[in-house]
């Protein structure tokens, strides 16, 4: 026990000297240097890194700004390309209504026309017809006229010269043949 007991002081005076919860001078010197790094990086190397950090924020943030504006800005153009092809497709609606009312009031003024024309050709002929006819009677009565002298001079025997008396048996004998005709013939 004496060994024991002479080296056991020893021992705990060498472990009092190695016990690294007491502090001693190394751990204040590293303790010193390690403030004097933090200070270092805090006061040269933070403040640059910190800028820089910022700087990239901030161009992520204006990029993201600029791309919600895009975004914005296309979705209205899509708005605003819808609306005019939307619009675009109502002209053209409309001015296909509107040549096909214009090439309806063109055939029916045409129409009109076609039928006015034809009307005046009626008109015309039936005028023509008319005048044709009363030549065609007028030549008739002459030569009715003539034929009806003769045959009268011939029965009767007397010569029929004067006109007027020419005229009035002719008269009368052409008003007694159309007396004779049939309604729908004259």
């Amino acid at each position: 026990m004496s060994a024991l007991a002479s080296g056991e002081p020893m021992r705990l005076a060498a472990s009092d000297t190695n016990n690294f919860l007491v502090p001693n001078g190394t751990f204040i010197a590293e303790l010193v240097a390690f403030v004097l790094l933090l200070w270092a990086v805090w006061k040269w190397v933070l403040p640059p890194l910190q800028r820089a950090m910022n700087e990239r924020q901030e161009s992520i943030r204006s990029q993201i700004e600029e791309a919600r504006e895009a975004r914005e800005r296309l979705a209205a153009a899509e708005r605003e390309y819808r609306e005019l092809l939307d619009q675009t497709r109502a002209d053209a609606s409309r001015i296909r209504e509107e040549a096909r009312a214009e090439g309806q009031s063109i055939i029916n003024e045409l129409r009109g026309r076609a039928e006015e024309e034809a009307e005046r050709v009626r008109q015309r002929g039936e005028e023509q017809l008319a005048t044709e006819r009363e030549q065609v009677l007028a030549s008739l009565r002459t030569e009715i006229g003539e034929l009806a002298v003769r045959l009268s001079e011939r029965i009767v025997g007397e010569s029929l010269a004067e006109e007027d008396r020419q005229r009035r048996v002719v008269d009368r004998f052409l008003d007694e043949l159309e007396g004779r005709e049939p309604q729908g013939t004259r």
